[in-house]
């Protein structure tokens, strides 16, 4: 089956033009809002020299050169990802790491091989698949005997002010406030795992055990007051609410600006933020 003929072939278009061209130019931005996140989970999978590690959704990158440092030479870490714009900027950013490699694939019906992986991680890319326990057990099949899961994920919106704050205030902003009926909250997107327990059923009915969810709150953001506005605006609810609704941006532009100067610290935005670190490990 093609990436294109899969289940999830709409993440695929998406992730292959606006989705994946916005977070491979802002990418640098959005690391920097996410890595000590990304880190925390990494340090869950406790990575050792030699072990080979699968990691889903890797985007640009970052998390796959940090799990190959973890990894070293003896060990190789393979970054899986849908999105071609993406991989091309994870291909320069892992330019010279002999252990490090790419694959654009669908990890819900990718074949990675029987048993070849010691852990499979992910940061924040394991929301989006048309059938989670589908993909969970295929990535199960990907993990020896023993292997482990780790991945990270998005609690509700509701604790996640870096991500609502802007919303609203541009919904305060705006004459139409409402977006419309609220979105299917299982329904593939950044807060689709929110629900640990829907998340233990698609990981036992998969096949995994010894479960754990660690939710983890910290401060999201380090990016200036300008550039945390083009983030605000270019990802998350606000900007698929602007990209549907471009017209509304010159008239929200300046009350998320203000709504995001009230959270500056010593020249840095920064709000608070709540995710799961999921771990499992493969029977």
């Amino acid at each position: 089956m093609s990436e294109t003929q899969s289940p999830n072939a709409g993440q695929v278009a998406y992730w292959n033009d606006l989705g994946g061209k916005t977070w491979a130019e802002l990418n640098e931005l959005l690391n920097r809002q996410i890595e000590a996140i990304g880190l925390r989970g990494i340090e869950v999978l406790a990575p050792s020299a030699g072990e080979r590690i699968l990691d889903v959704g890797c985007g640009g990158g970052q998390t796959t050169v940090a799990l190959a440092a973890r990894v070293g030479p003896g060990g190789a870490v393979t970054g899986a990802d849908i999105s071609r714009p993406m991989l091309e900027l994870a291909l320069r950013r892992a330019e010279g790491l002999p252990n490090v490699r790419f694959l654009e694939a669908d990890a819900q019906v990718h074949d990675f091989g029987q048993g070849q992986f010691d852990g499979v991680f992910s940061r924040f890319g394991v929301m989006f698949f048309a059938d989670p326990t589908a993909a969970f057990a295929n990535l199960r099949r990907a993990l020896k005997r023993g292997g482990r899961l780790v991945f990270i994920c998005w609690a509700p919106l509701s604790e996640n002010p870096w991500m609502s704050t802007p919303a609203a205030a541009a919904a305060a902003a705006s004459d139409t406030p409402s977006a419309g009926p609220p979105p299917d909250p299982t329904a593939p997107g950044p807060f689709a795992f929110a629900d640990c327990d829907r998340v233990r059923g698609i990981l036992e009915g998969a096949g995994f055990d010894n479960l754990r969810f660690d939710k983890v709150t910290a401060p999201i953001g380090g990016n200036d007051l300008e550039d945390s506005l083009t983030v605000a605006l270019r990802v998350g609810p606000l900007g698929a609410r602007l990209r549907e609704n471009p017209q509304l941006a010159p008239r929200v532009r300046a009350d998320v600006r203000a709504a995001l100067e009230q959270r500056l610290k010593d020249g840095k935005v920064w709000m608070e933020g709540a995710v799961w670190i999921v771990s499992a490990r493969a029977p």
